[in-house]
């Protein structure tokens, strides 16, 4: 395209910014994962990383340092970055996210395993749409060493998605981003790569649902969300993780309540609650 200094308004212009957009998304991505207590998971989910076919930067973020977490980093050529007070999942969130020096970042999820072409397609998906909000891609479970059967809630979750992307691979508009929510957080957390947004914080009052809480907000601003229909990382389920000890405390129910209730009239926000907490007592049953 041709232009010229005089199509420039040199007053607003942020030369920082610029440079910033012109780097490539393949050398502008990073991986962090926000590591809490000593997790026997850790080691496998850097080594995932490091594994991948078009390697980014791996940056661990903790309040919660061990014994020989530093040499564990060094084996995966990743950078550890320390932070307190542990004030909740929230706050280490948004610790992890200013530990990144890049625009585009994953909260890699300390118990999870991302397959070798994870951050390539991903990567590529951000170059073809350079308006993305986020990119995510699809995901299996995993239970001990075993890839196992998608259930209710992760089908639910795929229908979701077809009747918000409609077979396109991106959507731009809010009423699509919202349709994509509206029913629970069609979009898998550990999946997520997020551009650097000014002011952009993950709620810290919340303990389970801040990825839905956080892209809700997301869905309301210009840019698209990014599907990858592929599916890139192994999602580990077990007795340990966050999302289990809140179903089990009732916390994701008050919470799941709560965002039903920004979307939809009480009752029906009522309903939905139920139908989503029925699910979960079968699932940890």
């Amino acid at each position: 395209m041709d232009w010229n200094r005089d199509d420039i308004d040199w007053h607003s212009f942020d030369v920082h910014q610029w440079r910033r957009d012109m780097i490539d998304p393949f050398d502008d991505h990073s991986f962090v994962v926000p590591a809490y207590g000593k997790s026997a998971h850790l080691e496998r989910c850097l080594e995932s990383l490091r594994a991948q076919t078009h390697p980014s930067p791996i940056v661990i973020s903790t309040s919660t340092p061990f014994r020989g977490l530093s040499e564990l980093a060094d084996r995966f050529q990743a950078r550890v970055t320390v932070h307190d007070p542990n004030a909740g999942i929230g706050n280490d969130w948004n610790n992890a996210i200013r530990s990144a020096d890049s625009n585009w970042i994953t909260l890699a999820h300390q118990d999870d395993v991302y397959l070798p072409d994870f951050a390539h397609a991903t990567k590529s998906a951000i170059r073809s749409n350079q308006n993305a909000l986020l990119v995510f891609t699809g995901y299996r479970e995993l239970l001990g060493d075993r890839v196992i059967p998608g259930g209710t809630l992760l089908l639910a979750k795929r229908a979701l998605q077809e009747f918000a992307f409609l077979g396109r691979s991106s959507v731009m508009q809010s009423r699509a981003k919202r349709r994509l929510l509206a029913f629970g957080c069609a979009i898998p957390c550990p999946s997520v790569t997020m551009r650097r947004l000014p002011g952009f914080v993950f709620s810290e009052k919340l303990a389970v649902n801040l990825d839905w809480d956080a892209w809700l907000r997301l869905a309301c601003l210009e840019g698209a969300f990014v599907r990858v229909n592929r599916k890139l990382m192994l999602h580990r389920l077990h007795a340990g993780s966050e999302t289990f000890n809140g179903t089990q405390a009732g916390v994701r129910q008050r919470e799941d309540q709560q965002l039903f209730e920004q979307l939809w009239p009480k009752i029906i926000a009522r309903f939905f609650t139920t139908l989503y907490s029925m699910s979960y007592r079968r699932a940890l049953n």
